[in-house]
């Protein structure tokens, strides 16, 4: 029987996660399209500030040409590059205009470096800094297929083109669906830049860096380049439902949603007997939440008895949230043909507890990963990769008889040393 302490649901939780990491790269969409080349566009700040002279004795555009011709230099074949500006043509003080000065330099596709380098070469420190527009322009420039999708956001200040707020339009395009991250890199930020460019990065699961020195910056971008060429696992979107018979049905994979606060949703896998279910679920804080909060991960019957669940709290700051559960279904002794093959619905149930401030948006949810895997169960109930915890009265008989050994054992050490206090 399948205990719930939550001793045994954190370690199934941890080996679910190390499991699905190592899955191969065409688990989770086997019978999906062939993979496409995936697709990175750079997108450059070129406003006014970049004139500034504070990166290795030149200026920040300067570094930023230098450490662009490198990375064009290095980029895998396999790679669909673009190059897209913000800030680059208009030099007014005509806010509306501003706000509308973005434009793709160099299309998304094969890189001809020659190209690339000349039209990066004419670029000089011009106007604002519309963030938000550029993301939203990168975002269609990225459209289409089911390439991997990565914007390299690179600017040394934040966006001068509020209310359009660039983390909102972060959130927004990853509600979509596409799987796209930003990557976000400050030039000599300052913590109003650093705090907007984290938090646009937090949103679509990407990653923020902070930039001294040309090297720094030219060395991590051509990693962000590469790691888009690395082979992943793209998550399947899904979108849970209200109630278990309204719930879509997965296969093993690994899935995406969005979920909004204290929110419960609902999944279905079918089981079959010999069969064990490894699910695990990770809830990203892509914004302020307050203290004390939690996400559960709990497997019911159809008719809503409940398996088996997982659960995690936390009180503070933490950027991801992840709990898991296994459900191993015996086989069925004594019966034969379709019957033994029958599958059992469990149902997911995926909730949290999160909360926030009344100033903080709740829409769009806060996104969701799913883990669900299908293998062959165990042949015992002494399990080895559970290392037999929860499973019957053996291990608590076995604890119990080494207890008294070590409690004998230590009882007759000591007497023993007293005697010999006493004969000396």
């Amino acid at each position: 029987m399948i205990t719930r302490k939550r001793l045994a649901a954190g370690a199934c939780g941890l080996f679910v996660a190390l499991t699905a990491g190592l899955l191969p790269t065409g688990a989770a969409a086997a019978d999906g399209p062939a993979k496409e080349p995936p697709k990175v566009e750079l997108v450059l700040d070129v406003s006014g500030s970049m004139r500034a002279n504070d990166i290795d004795g030149q200026s920040r555009m300067a570094a930023a040409k230098q450490a662009f011709n490198e990375v064009l230099d290095a980029v895998p074949d396999e790679v669909r590059l673009g190059i897209r500006t913000l800030g680059a043509t208009y030099p007014g003080d005509d806010r509306n205009l501003g706000c509308k000065d973005t434009q793709q330099l160099y299309p998304v596709g094969a890189v001809n470096r020659t190209e690339a380098k000349t039209a990066v070469a004419t670029l000089a420190p011009t106007g604002w800094t519309p963030i938000g527009p550029a993301l939203l322009g990168a975002a269609q420039d990225l459209e289409g297929g089911n390439a991997t999708r990565r914007i390299v956001l690179i600017t040394d200040g934040e966006d001068t083109c509020a209310p359009l707020d660039p983390c909102e339009i972060a959130r927004e395009i990853a509600a979509k669906g596409t799987h796209l991250v930003v990557d976000t890199l400050g030039l000599v930020p300052d913590a109003k830049t650093r705090a907007q460019l984290n938090c646009i990065a937090e949103a679509t699961g990407g990653t923020y860096t902070s930039v001294q020195h040309t090297a720094e910056l030219s060395g991590r971008v051509r990693q962000l380049v590469d790691r888009a060429a690395d082979p992943v696992v793209t998550p399947v979107a899904t979108e849970g439902a209200k109630s278990c018979e309204n719930a879509p049905k997965l296969g093993a994979g690994l899935y995406s949603d969005r979920e909004t606060f204290g929110e419960h949703r609902w999944y279905r896998v079918d089981v079959r007997p010999g069969q064990e279910l490894r699910a695990s679920v990770s809830i990203g804080a892509d914004r302020a939440v307050n203290n004390d909060y939690g996400v559960m991960l709990r497997a019911t019957t159809d008719r809503g008895r409940e398996i088996v669940r997982g659960s995690e709290a936390g009180d503070g700051r933490t950027d991801v949230l992840s709990t898991g559960l296994r459900y191993p279904k015996a086989p069925l002794d004594g019966v034969d043909g379709d019957a033994a093959e029958a599958p059992e619905t469990v149902c997911l149930q995926v909730s949290n507890s999160f909360s926030a401030g009344p100033a903080v948006k709740t829409a769009p949810g806060m996104p969701v990963e799913l883990t669900v895997d299908l293998v062959d169960g165990p042949d015992s109930g002494s399990d080895v990769a559970s290392f037999g915890l929860g499973r019957g009265w053996w291990l608590l008989a076995a604890l119990t008889l080494a207890g008294l050994l070590a409690g004998l054992v230590w009882g007759w050490i000591s007497r023993w040393r007293v005697s010999v206090w006493r004969t000396n």
